[in-house]
C-alpha cells in the first residue's frame, strides 16, 4: 500500500502542475458566448479516470478504503474559504446567481468538516456520516451547474469568466474534482461498516480495509 501512496501523492502533484500550466496559458478561458468546453473537460476528465481506477483495480481501492475518514473529511474544512465568491459576487466580479449558493454551500461544508470527521467518522453514525458527505457532494455539484446556466439565468448579468483564468480557475479545475473523490472515498468506506457499535474509534475506523 505504500507503493499507491507514493503513486497517488505524485499523481496529484503532476496534476496540480498541469492545471496550473494549462491555466497560466489560458487554455480554459473561452468567450462570453462560448460554452467552457475546455474548463469542463479538466473538471471531469481526473474524477472519470479515479472512478474508473477505483472500480478496475482490486489493490487501488483497498489502498483507498483503508484511509482515515476523519482525515478525509477534515480537508474539507478548507472550503470555508468560500466567503472569497462572497467578496467576489460584491465587487459584481461573479454573479450573485452562481457566487452566493456556491460560497455559503461551501462555508457550511467547511464549518462542519471538523464536526463531520470527529464525530460521524463512526459506525454508529454511519448514516449521518454519509448524508454529511452527500451533502458535501451536493453542493459542488450546484456549484458547478450554477455556473454553467449562470447566462441562461442572467442573459445580460455579469459572466463567470473569472473562473476560467488564475487563481480561481485553480478550484473547477483541481480543488472540485479532488473535494469530490474524497466525498466518495468516505462513502465508500461508511458502507462497509458494521452498524454495531464498536468500542473505540480505532477499531470502527478499522472495518473499512477489513
Amino acid at each position: 500500500m505504500t507503493n499507491f501512496a507514493k503513486l497517488t501523492s505524485w499523481l496529484i502533484a503532476v496534476w496540480l502542475v498541469l492545471t496550473l500550466t494549462a491555466s497560466a496559458l489560458h487554455l480554459y478561458r473561452t468567450g462570453p458566448n462560448v460554452p467552457p468546453i475546455p474548463l469542463g473537460i479538466a473538471a471531469t476528465t481526473p474524477l472519470a479516470l479515479f472512478l474508473i481506477w477505483f472500480a478496475s483495480s482490486k489493490r487501488f481501492r483497498q489502498f483507498t478504503l483503508g484511509l482515515d475518514p476523519r482525515f478525509l473529511s477534515w480537508v474539507q474544512a478548507w472550503r470555508i474559504a468560500g466567503f472569497v465568491f462572497l467578496v467576489l459576487a460584491t465587487y459584481r466580479i461573479l454573479p450573485e446567481s452562481f457566487a452566493l449558493p456556491a460560497g455559503w454551500g461551501d462555508i457550511v461544508i467547511g464549518a462542519t468538516a471538523i464536526f463531520a470527521g470527529l464525530k460521524l467518522a463512526t459506525p454508529e453514525h454511519r448514516k449521518s456520516f454519509i448524508a454529511w458527505q452527500l451533502l458535501g457532494i451536493a453542493d459542488l455539484v450546484n456549484a458547478v451547474l450554477l455556473a454553467a446556466i449562470s447566462r441562461l439565468i442572467e442573459p445580460n448579468g455579469i459572466s463567470t469568466g473569472a473562473m476560467m483564468v488564475l487563481p480561481m480557475s485553480f478550484i473547477p479545475t483541481f480543488v472540485v474534482p479532488l473535494m469530490m473523490m474524497l466525498h466518495f472515498i468516505c462513502i465508500a468506506q461508511a458502507t462497509q461498516w458494521s452498524a454495531s457499535p464498536r468500542t473505540g474509534i480505532g477499531q470502527a475506523l478499522q472495518s473499512p480495509s477489513a
